[in-house]
């Protein structure tokens, strides 16, 4: 009874201590500003723009900040996210043994990349835990039948499985559709059909090529857009794959704003499902000297992937620029996901960034400057007609140019890389992988979107003087 009683009084006492403080509005704390400035300029001195044009603001107020969107913008399964290996199916049998051997050590879903249709499905999934674990299965290739057996599989052995097929997504990054726009749209209105999830928006490769996070959101929702248009009923969740960057606060913003949008769209279709997203840390930032620094990138970005409201995390190896699948990459970036759940506690709140003045005002900015966007998309024939004209990949080349010359100007700063290199460090016979763009002329119906790093030609003329 004492202890009640004296929670009773502190509370009491609180609430009348905290009632004695006047209110304080925006307009007095701007006021009090200026007159520390003693003279300066405001929005010179303390209002910087982001490339997609916002004006960041020294201090946020609850006075300023309109209705919350959290209820749209949060993860809605309110589950925690989920730590996601990939696997590329080489051998059948050996990546059935990685898959057992990495959730047996963290891993809590897989997502397997399969090339072709022989793949045997009953070998590939032999022993491995099938009541609380989802499998992703990405497929660069439209076949009915396979995914008729991943679906006829998942049924049987009432397994959770999510396809990832994106036909536009192939259209951006290859230049062609994996036949033609009609045959690839029969197909996946057919495939469509199937109790499994099936459709998905591959939108990292518009941040991967260097588009703003406002561009990324309108392209995705016009991306999304093509596939209600033309599939007549989607009745399975979307997945969207998503890269994060270094902007923390930004990208937090940037996943709450892609579910509101989302939300938004679906409506008007009559879906009922949200988006699922997976997100990744971006590889525009990595860089192949000082590698160790790409820990640290990596970390923040999957930091902003969990307070964002990510259903998936799927890491970035520190080393996955310049070599091959290693056991030792992929131990090291699953244990920096399961610092961050199980020791840094990530996984304890269900939407942290509620409340957040500055994210709040993010979110609806990038949100407001993304919709007015993909309306003028809409307006001029949708995303698959403007690839076609070539104006999304002109509009990220210049996004693109304007972040690289930031970089190349020493104003964005990539630790050891153009800002405190190690001239002694080597790298040139450590290179199992070309971690640059690669020219490959050749015909395509339009041209590709490519994906780009910043340090590419720092890095190239480094290597030169080995």
């Amino acid at each position: 009874m004492f202890e009640v009683s004296k929670s009773i009084i502190l509370v009491s006492t609180k609430k009348l201590l905290f009632s004695d403080f006047e209110t304080i509005s925006s307009k007095q704390w701007k006021q009090q500003i200026q007159y520390e400035l003693k003279g300066a300029d405001y929005n010179e001195t303390l209002v910087w723009e982001s490339l997609e044009g916002i004006k960041v603001k020294p201090f946020y107020h609850n006075d300023e900040v309109e209705e919350s969107n959290s209820n749209l913008s949060k993860n809605p399964s309110k589950e925690a996210f989920k730590i996601l290996q990939n696997i590329f199916v080489h051998d059948v049998k050996k990546s059935n043994e990685r898959a057992l051997n990495t959730l047996n050590r963290g891993a809590e879903s897989i997502r397997f990349t399969i090339e072709n249709d022989i793949i045997s499905i009953e070998n590939l999934m032999q022993n491995l835990p099938l009541e609380k674990t989802t499998y992703y299965f990405y497929l660069p290739f439209l076949s009915i039948d396979f995914v008729s057996k991943l679906n006829d599989f998942a049924a049987k052995n009432q397994a959770k499985f999510i396809i990832q097929l994106d036909p536009i997504g192939q259209l951006c990054k290859d230049g062609n559709w994996f036949e033609n726009l009609e045959n690839d749209f029969d197909k996946l209105n057919t495939i469509s059909k199937f109790q499994i999830p099936t459709i998905n928006i591959n939108s990292g490769i518009y941040q991967n090529a260097g588009a703003n996070i406002v561009q990324q959101l309108a392209y995705t929702l016009a991306h999304a857009n093509e596939y209600f248009n033309r599939i007549p009923a989607i009745n399975q969740p979307i997945t969207i794959e998503v890269s994060v960057g270094t902007n923390y606060f930004f990208e937090i913003a940037k996943l709450r704003a892609l579910r509101l949008l989302f939300s938004t769209l679906a409506i008007e279709y009559n879906h009922n499902f949200d988006c699922h997203i997976i997100a990744t840390p971006t590889k525009r930032n990595k860089t192949i000297y000082d590698y160790n620094v790409n820990m640290l990138r990596t970390t923040t970005e999957c930091m902003s992937a969990i307070l964002g409201g990510a259903n998936a995390i799927a890491n970035l190896p520190y080393d996955a620029l310049y070599h091959k699948d290693n056991e030792f990459g992929d131990r090291i970036s699953r244990n920096q996901l399961l610092v961050l759940k199980h020791e840094s506690y990530f996984d304890k709140v269900s939407n942290p960034a509620d409340g957040a003045y500055y994210i709040e005002n993010l979110t609806q900015q990038l949100a407001e400057k993304a919709l007015e966007l993909f309306k003028d998309i809409e307006k001029n024939g949708g995303l698959i007609t403007q690839l076609i004209e070539g104006n999304i990949q002109k509009k990220i080349q210049e996004s693109a140019a304007k972040e690289q010359d930031l970089f190349d100007s020493g104003k964005e700063i990539l630790l050891g890389t153009n800002k405190y290199p190690n001239k002694n460090d080597r790298m040139k016979h450590d290179l199992e992988l070309y971690p640059f763009v690669k020219q490959n002329p050749r015909k395509t119906l339009i041209i590709p979107i490519i994906e780009k790093r910043l340090a590419e030609k720092l890095e190239q003329e480094r290597l030169s003087l080995e």
